[in-house]
């Protein structure tokens, strides 16, 4: 590792956190902390949205997705685009029907505050563990860049002389990244976190392109080489119509199951909801969402393409690295990229592709402090304090929850380094399992005015029930997790209505 391209990571390091602690200033109210006073243009939100759901797991994992199969990850990327066009009509206009911070209110105005509070709660537990996850992820590629610099496992067994020095420097890196991330989302709020989004996905975009372009310079015979070889090994097939609930990315889990997940994410999820707010209006916010998808879809063509070349190169023109990641004859393609990056770019562009990676991570990871610290005061800590609390007690009770949950997160990343090697489907399942539940409610709360708070809860729970029963038991595939657990929870909660006399919203409402 040169010492240029450390003071590069160094720098864009150093200059995010600056940058970001900037915008303290100019809060005054917790509205101005988490919605940025609904003034930011809908580009700044609609390049926060497509950096947000970009972390480091989109980064690593979706090229050696790639590397090791093909395409087909494109077919669940075409259901994200369909479940944008069902947020943009379904949800997007009641966000812009009140003064809202949190999107788990619409709850509690159509069922009560029980049911907000369970939905808030199953949002906070899901970005702690998944969030800590991606953490975890970009902890493998600091780690990667440490092991390679001089005396760095000597360093790591004199500090712990007992432990894996692998261990420790995969431990000092989700420190110092989640420490970096948690300073500025701390201190500039969601204003920090929606510009530094923007700066982070110009900077993630220029590094792959960089990757993709030295990929290409080092295969000889150039991109005839990479369709040819790619495709007679396959990497280039798109689709797969093959019909089964046990087998990820087939065109049906990717399109349904990809449209129901995306619908969730951005139409339930406090995380992607909380930028709308931000925008002066709904058309605002519809077009940075639908403009999000377009963008979402061309960046995931480059990382898979990126996947493709990297098989090219290490399978046709260096084989002997291979051995470097793998692991009891098991292939980590979460570390294929990362060590392409650390070994074989110039001085200069490793530490511009490193940042491009930790852009990446920063940006979800920012997002998810700052979501998951909105959803605790507005759900949780303001019903229960006194209504004569300050602008400026708020504000404070607001940074002390972003501190918690970053803490939270690097305790997950932590113990997710004795847990897995290829965290994808990790990440994307543990949201998959109770997305689906949050918007079988919402479904609930949005197309039908007799399902009262009692009937809700039974469909929470029962749909809870039913989507435990297929993990453990059915072996299905995580695509099909949200159209599953909305579905049930939707179908329990309607059949209990229609046991029990019709109480209606406004009566729902006044007994809250």
């Amino acid at each position: 590792m040169h010492p240029v391209d450390l003071a590069v990571l160094a720098v864009y390091l150093a200059g995010i956190v600056a940058f970001g602690a900037y915008f303290s200033k100019s809060h005054h109210t917790i509205q101005d902390y988490f919605i940025s006073g609904k003034n930011l243009p809908w580009w700044a939100i609609m390049g926060s949205i497509v950096a947000t759901e970009t972390s480091t797991v989109t980064f690593i994992s979706v090229p050696g997705y790639a590397y090791g199969t093909n395409l087909t990850f494109l077919q669940l990327v075409m259901g994200y685009m369909v479940g944008r066009l069902v947020v943009s009509v379904l949800f997007v206009p009641s966000y812009f029907k009140g003064q809202l911070l949190s999107v788990y209110q619409l709850l509690g105005d159509r069922f009560g505050g029980p049911v907000k509070r369970l939905a808030s709660g199953v949002f906070l537990l899901t970005r702690s563990l998944a969030d800590g996850f991606r953490l975890f992820a970009t902890g493998l590629v600091l780690a990667a860049v440490l092991r390679v610099m001089p005396r760095t496992d000597a360093l790591a067994r004199a500090w712990l002389p007992d432990v894996d020095p692998t261990f420790t420097i995969l431990v000092v890196s989700v420190v110092v990244i989640g420490i970096a991330t948690l300073i500025y989302t701390y201190h500039g709020g969601m204003t920090a976190v929606i510009w530094t989004d923007v700066i982070q996905l110009v900077v993630y975009l220029v590094g792959a392109g960089v990757a993709l372009w030295m990929l290409l310079r080092a295969i000889p015979g150039g991109w005839a080489e990479v369709v040819a070889v790619g495709g007679a090994a396959g990497r280039f097939q798109l689709f797969d119509f093959t019909f089964t609930l046990t087998r990820g990315y087939t065109f049906w889990s990717g399109l349904i199951g990809g449209a129901f997940l995306t619908t969730a994410t951005h139409g339930t999820d406090q995380l992607m909801v909380q930028r709308y707010f931000c925008a002066a209006s709904e058309h605002d916010a519809r077009k940075a969402l639908l403009w999000s998808g377009v963008v979402v879809f061309f960046q995931f063509v480059l990382f898979l393409i990126i996947g493709v070349m990297l098989f090219v190169y290490y399978t046709q023109h260096a084989p002997a690295e291979i051995a470097e990641f793998t692991r009891d004859g098991r292939l980590m393609t979460d570390r294929i990229f990362p060590y392409f990056i650390v070994r074989h770019l110039p001085t200069g562009l490793v530490g511009l592709v490193l940042a491009a990676i930790f852009a990446a991570a920063m940006s979800t990871l920012s997002s998810s402090l700052n979501s998951s610290s909105a959803a605790a005061v507005t759900d949780f800590y303001v019903p229960a304090t006194d209504a004569r609390r300050t602008d400026a007690h708020y504000l404070r009770a607001s940074r002390g929850f972003t501190l918690v949950f970053g803490i939270v997160q690097m305790a997950v990343a932590i113990v997710a380094i004795w847990l897995s090697s290829r965290v994808v489907d990790e990440v994307l399942g543990i949201a998959s399992f109770t997305n689906g539940l949050v918007l079988g409610v919402f479904l609930l709360g949005t197309l039908t005015t007799r399902v009262d708070q009692r009937a809700a809860f039974i469909g929470i729970l029962g749909g809870a029930a039913v989507m435990l029963w297929v993990k453990v038991f059915m072996g299905v595939s995580w695509q099909w997790y949200v159209l599953i657990g909305s579905l049930t929870t939707f179908a329990l909660g309607w059949g209990a209505s229609l046991l029990a006399p019709a109480r209606g919203v406004e009566e729902t409402r006044a007994g809250r």
